[in-house]
């Protein structure tokens, strides 16, 4: 299988969703791409002083690119609507310096007791060898990268927004979408069109400032399977924390129903049991998360962790 690689340079980098951008790369199913990204704000990827504001990435056409900056697309040869895609995150390394922020973005500020006009940014230096991130001021964070947006778009013309996640991937925002993951996004034009960006060195559920630790990276590596006669309806991953399933929509208590019909029908697939006791089971042992609430679209994930039910079937 072949190995790919993609720098974020003019040609690379997009802020918004299209099936009519065009392809950086096209690849076969089974192979892997190198990616070096930038942070969702077109933030160059060097800077020197990591508490000191980065220089901005210099040929970005804004009105035309306004979203999060993303890498891609990449095109997955004989991919085709119905069929799913298997994003196999191989590799995540931070870049050397982050930032997070309130009040910038948060339209509920004042229920939060955020003063009108008052905005806090916070700049931290990031050491991915011992996955810590430190604040000018010697505040420390573990920190746990992942990927934000990872995605294709939807098969409708014109342009869609980098913010809202969608039934074929986006700004998810999960937290437990770190290395060693698989999501499977269903496919929804021919060749996919896979786009990534926004990363994120560490975040709670709920994103709820609006930014995570928002930082450019160093290495995403990741390896794509096409599996044609998997239809999926809604993204879902099996993470190391265990299955996922999500949910998406601007009303908190649907985009719950949704992650939890998802993680049923996962569970009728792994453990051979009908709806009724799927949910039977979901009740004991299945978490429902908010992934984040600062999208415009609400996410909910459902995790069953892998060791959470175990049988006397003989393997």
């Amino acid at each position: 299988m072949m190995i790919h690689h993609i720098e974020p340079v003019v040609h690379t980098l997009h802020g918004h969703f299209s099936r009519d951008l065009a392809l950086v790369l096209t690849i076969e199913s089974g192979d892997t791409v190198r990616y070096r990204t930038l942070d969702a704000g077109w933030s160059v990827i060097d800077n020197p002083d990591p508490f000191e504001r980065p220089p901005k990435f210099p040929d970005r056409d804004s009105a035309l690119h306004p979203g999060h900056a993303l890498c891609g697309p990449v095109a997955i040869q004989g991919a085709k609507a119905g069929m799913t895609l298997e994003v196999h995150l191989k590799t995540i390394r931070a870049g050397t310096w982050g930032w997070s922020a309130a009040g910038f973005w948060h339209p509920r500020g004042k229920e939060l007791g955020l003063p009108d006009k008052i905005d806090h940014m916070i700049r931290w230096r990031l050491d991915a060898d011992v996955g810590v991130a430190t604040t000018q001021d010697g505040m420390r964070v573990q920190m746990r990268p992942f990927m934000g947006v990872l995605g294709m778009p939807p098969n409708e013309a014109g342009q869609h927004s980098t913010v809202p996640p969608r039934f074929c991937g986006g700004n998810i925002d999960c937290k437990e979408l770190i290395v060693g993951s698989r999501l499977f996004l269903p496919v929804e034009v021919d060749g996919g069109l896979f786009s990534i960006g926004d990363g994120h060195a560490v975040q709670g559920d709920g994103e709820v400032a609006g930014p995570a630790l928002e930082c450019p990276m160093e290495l995403v590596e990741v390896e794509f399977f096409l599996h044609p006669s998997l239809n999926l309806s809604m993204p879902r991953a099996n993470t190391p924390a265990g299955w996922i399933a999500f949910g998406f929509d601007k009303d908190l208590d649907v985009a719950m129903m949704v992650a939890l019909n998802g993680m049923l029908d996962i569970m009728e697939e792994v453990y051979a049991v009908d709806r009724a006791k799927a949910l039977a089971l979901a009740s004991l042992v299945v978490d429902l998360r908010i992934s984040q609430i600062v999208n415009g679209v609400r996410g909910v994930h459902a995790i069953l962790p892998h060791d959470a039910i175990t049988t006397n079937k003989e393997t």
